[in-house]
């Protein structure tokens, strides 16, 4: 039997090999260039009948549903111009379908060639990206490329520009939609120290809690949480810093700790009783009781 993309491709009913380019996407007649008018719902609709499309292909041909991945998030923004994104229930669902598509995307076992598309194909849709709506594809950039060669090939594109853009010098310094992009594909390729050297200064936390990542992986795990901690301001969420210092206390053992400074905080969710929950599933020999719960 043939194969399309390093993978072997699921028989038609007609006995031949079903390849990307022979399957039809229910998905891709609904999301057409102005497809959606501005109500939000029907195209967060659209987007869950999409995913569910693309995930129960994943189960037969993952490879066929990476294409299909890639397919729905160059057709995204083109289609959802119109919608009307002030509520974020629309940022929201895309996000989301991302965070979902991502692992499929990454995890097929595609041929290099291949793959190389896909991510060529994604990079001209972010940056045609003008709302945006797919701008969190980058923070996944890394793990799209699947192999450290692939990364480290992106991140010597990406690495010049991102370096001036992140510049302390506001004659350089600017936006670059793959400034992202580059820091995942630096992670990936475990160039950490190169992260750490480009983000000196003050830079957004999206970017700086990648130099808390590298600082992690370096084994440096105390500076990392000093690191995060020195990044707590009116920018920064503190939801994240509480919960990335508490994952490497976790990490170092220092388990009492991890729940007096973070536990509480960074397990809050809407509700007191789901609070309640999670910190007694990551800290089942504290009693803990909805009074001593923060307060939202």
């Amino acid at each position: 039997m043939s194969q399309v993309s390093g993978s072997p491709c699921k028989p038609s009913r007609t006995g031949r090999p079903t390849a990307p380019g022979d399957h039809k996407w229910t998905f891709q007649g609904r999301f057409r260039r102005h497809a959606f008018g501005w109500k939000s719902q029907p195209a967060i609709q659209r987007l869950k009948q999409a995913l569910g499309e693309i995930k129960k292909v994943a189960r037969a041909n993952p490879v066929l549903a990476a294409e299909g991945a890639v397919s729905l998030l160059e057709r995204l923004s083109p289609a959802l111009e119109h919608v009307d994104s002030s509520s974020g229930a629309i940022g929201t669902a895309v996000n989301n379908a991302i965070a979902e598509l991502a692992p499929i995307m990454a995890r097929a076992p595609a041929a290099t060639d291949v793959r190389e598309g896909w991510l060529e194909r994604l990079w001209t849709a972010h940056e045609a990206d003008r709302m945006p709506y797919i701008e969190s594809l980058a923070d996944y950039w890394g793990e799209l490329c699947a192999s450290k060669e692939l990364a480290n090939t992106w991140a010597d594109r990406l690495v010049g520009i991102t370096q001036m853009a992140l510049s302390p010098d506001k004659n350089l310094r600017g936006h670059f939609h793959g400034t992202s992009a580059c820091l995942s594909t630096l992670f990936t390729a475990e160039r950490y120290s190169e992260i750490v050297g480009l983000l000196q200064g003050d830079h957004l936390w999206h970017y700086e809690r990648w130099a808390v990542k590298a600082l992690d992986a370096m084994g440096k795990k105390t500076e990392a949480i000093e690191y995060a901690e020195a990044c707590r301001g009116p920018w920064t969420s503190d939801a994240e810093v509480d919960e990335i210092c508490e994952v490497i206390l976790h990490d170092l053992g220092r388990i009492e700790e991890a729940y007096e400074r973070y536990g509480l905080r960074a397990s809050r969710t809407g509700t007191y009783l789901a609070t309640l929950k999670a910190v007694a599933k990551k800290y089942p020999h504290r009693r803990v009781q909805v009074k001593s719960l923060p307060a939202w």
